[in-house]
């Protein structure tokens, strides 16, 4: 059996592109004699399309399109992931169903049964559960299909009370089917292949995985479908981010025609160790998210040009640098704002980057107006020291004329705050916290000079000096970063302990970090939770992301 599997990228709510580019696919599966194509969760509608679910005039869209699928699946199957009514009176109204559609008809309907309801996922809020488990007969053969978290339930310490493969198993299936919409973080790659197995070998079967790509907002999908034969050999690893319609000869067994592509877990940067803070884990996977998200924020909003506030640091540059990459040199806007302490060398740095990437850049000194702000507040500051007000004010006007040329030139303002900034609160509301998009609001200060030289590894693009340089906002004289903040080596490893793995102060204190640091560094964070709300949308590229990952109290006394 000719087995296809097209990895796409949907636009939440377009129901007219989804269903085209799915069309297409079924006909070129068909022009080259696939027997069964399989698409991914909610591939539809898009992924994850939250409270548009409880419009009934979006749930009639997909019906509808489901209809238009249905009659090009003729001589060929078609499994495909929408929302379906729930027709019992009893739970929610909907379920987060697969199609199988064959001879031009709704041959069965599917539904997830495991419905995560952590970290960025909500589907609880919108979905029932699957009540009954039925595999799927196709061409003599039986298919047991599931729907993303359905396989991902393998741990030894389960999270759910029932394992949709274990009631299938007992119908017999020759086959392991699961449409997905898995979401990446730098951990991802190595849980998938994990998962994948873990099913392989309890169930002693092949399972094709075909999962979506492409960005929706903060979270992206990175591909990456797999087949595995029942060996636990990987047959086919479908392409990271980026579309892709392959297909695979099964045998009807547990073996496909394809040979093995590689051991499953193979990677080409770090080991995963899930304990330890890796600045470099998978840095070049994080790359082609960011690089990814940022276009498709782009061209899903229909925006085209961006703005980014260039300061000669680390954080900026190498935002900067992903936005040309991403939009084009031609369509990305420097605005370089020194103060009255900025040094010579940070303007000279920012100007020589926008040189190596060939991007626009302007100069507009903010002195003068810092200088018309102080004139306008000195009845009410009086002779008061100079202190973190005037540094706010610096940072407010930066912002003040950032969003000044975005609204002028229809741009938007990429935000260049990192993970450890925004943890720890290092930060002005209104003034570098502004922005549509945060590129790099969940990656830790390291991860950021890991990606700079990854993004130099074939050439100098961003300057060494904005590499080696100390951080500095330079809204005093002689600032730096360390003045407010614990050295980022030792800030980003207590950072990493608390927000990823949930570690409280003692075990971190019983890791080696010294207590004082501890408590110091997680006050800082649960003090700040007001400014991370007022943030803007965070490109998620860690198991743990600001925003809609970590939902905490702003008004808590919990470790502040």
């Amino acid at each position: 059996m000719k087995i296809f599997l097209a990895q796409q990228n949907y636009h939440i709510g377009d129901f007219e592109v989804n269903t085209e580019k799915i069309i297409a696919a079924i006909r070129e599966a068909k022009s080259k004699g696939g027997s069964l194509i399989v698409f991914s969760e909610l591939a539809v509608c898009g992924y994850p399309p939250r409270d548009f679910l409880e419009f009934e005039d979006f749930i009639e869209k997909g019906m509808a399109a489901i209809r238009r699928i249905a009659a090009e699946a003729d001589t060929i199957g078609v499994l495909v992931g929408a929302p379906s009514r729930n027709d019992h009176p009893d739970g929610k109204d909907l379920f987060n169903s697969v199609y199988f559609l064959y001879e031009k008809e709704i041959k069965q309907v599917i539904h997830k049964t495991l419905l995560p309801n952590y970290d960025i996922f909500d589907e609880y809020r919108y979905f029932e559960p699957s009540f009954d488990w039925n595999i799927v007969p196709f061409m003599g053969k039986r298919l047991a299909v599931t729907i993303c978290e359905d396989i991902w339930d393998v741990a030894d310490n389960p999270m759910y009370r029932v394992r949709p493969m274990d009631m299938l198993m007992k119908q017999e299936p020759d086959i392991m089917i699961n449409l997905s919409a898995s979401p990446f973080d730098y951990t991802h790659a190595e849980d998938r292949l994990a998962v994948v197995k873990k099913n392989v070998q309890r169930y002693r079967l092949p399972l094709i995985y075909c999962n979506t790509v492409g960005s929706q907002t903060e979270i992206v999908f990175d591909g990456g479908s797999l087949v595995m034969d029942d060996g636990g050999n990987l047959i086919r690893e479908m392409a990271f981010f980026n579309e892709e319609l392959t297909a695979v000869h099964w045998n009807g067994d547990g073996t496909f025609e394809e040979k093995q592509s590689r051991a499953a877990g193979e990677l080409p940067d770090q080991v995963l160790d899930p304990v330890r803070y890796q600045p470099e884990l998978n840095i070049g996977l994080v790359h082609q998210a960011l690089v990814t998200s940022i276009r498709e924020y782009f061209d899903k909003m229909g925006f085209r040009q961006a703005i980014v506030a260039s300061s000669g640091g680390i954080d900026s540059a190498v935002t900067l640098a992903l936005a040309c990459e991403a939009l084009g040199p031609g369509q990305v806007h420097a605005l370089l704002l020194p103060s009255q302490f900025s040094t010579g060398h940070s303007v000279s740095d920012a100007g020589q980057l926008s040189e190596n990437l060939g991007n626009r850049y302007d100069i507009l000194p903010i002195a003068p107006v810092f200088d018309a702000v102080a004139a306008c507040l000195k009845p009410v500051f009086g002779d008061l020291p100079f202190n973190i007000a005037e540094e706010n004010i610096q940072s407010r006007i930066r912002g003040l004329l950032a969003m000044a040329l975005s609204n002028k030139f229809n741009y938007i303002l990429l935000n260049t705050s990192n993970k450890s900034e925004l943890a720890t609160g290092y930060g002005t509301l209104y003034g570098d916290m502004a922005g549509g998009l945060a590129v790099l609001g969940d990656l830790y200060k390291m991860q950021v000079y890991a990606l700079a030289r990854y993004i130099n590894r074939n050439g100098e693009i961003i300057p060494l000096n904005i590499i080696e340089k100390a951080p500095s906002a330079e809204l005093r004289p002689g600032q730096k970063d360390s003045d407010s903040l614990p050295d980022y080596t030792e800030l980003d490893a207590v950072l990493y302990q608390y927000i990823e793995r949930r570690q409280g102060p003692q075990e971190i204190i019983g890791m080696g970090f010294e207590a004082g640091l501890v408590n110091r560094v997680l006050q800082m964070v649960n003090r700040n939770e007001y400014k991370r709300n007022q943030f803007c949308p965070i490109i998620r590229v860690s198991p743990k992301s600001f925003g809609i990952g970590r939902r905490v109290p702003i008004v808590a006394r919990y470790l502040s």
